[in-house]
């Protein structure tokens, strides 16, 4: 039997893997409430989004399995850092409420911070 199919990775990729997929899935249901999250700089903000929702979805699959995780990780640490303006962005902005507490905004960025360089 293959092994790099086998899951035998720790149990916090998993986690993470889990997490994104159930994200993604808000992502793809409530569209306008990322739409207003991206900078209005950046041109064709559903292109960006349906990119950003699809790599996302597909990352963390590939974040599951042994034989691609790791290129799932660097994948997903280029994902974060290209997010990271629309993190940036919400913060001060009042039209790109979506619900979530401001703390929990400031404790995104050092987190993704530490995410991109582990």
């Amino acid at each position: 039997m293959n092994n790099s199919f086998v899951m035998n990775l720790p149990w916090h990729l998993y986690t993470m893997a889990f997490a994104y997929i159930k994200a993604r899935i808000s992502h793809f249901r409530i569209p306008s409430l990322y739409l207003k999250i991206i900078p209005p700089y950046f041109p064709n903000s559903k292109l960006l989004n349906s990119i950003s929702l699809f790599a996302k979805f597909f990352l963390a699959i590939m974040l599951s399995i042994p034989v691609f995780s790791k290129y799932a990780a660097c994948g997903i640490t280029a994902l974060l850092i290209a997010v990271s303006p629309s993190q940036i962005y919400i913060l001060p902005n009042e039209k790109t409420k979506i619900g979530t507490p401001k703390w929990i905004l400031l404790l995104n960025l050092p987190l993704q911070l530490t995410l991109t360089l582990n």
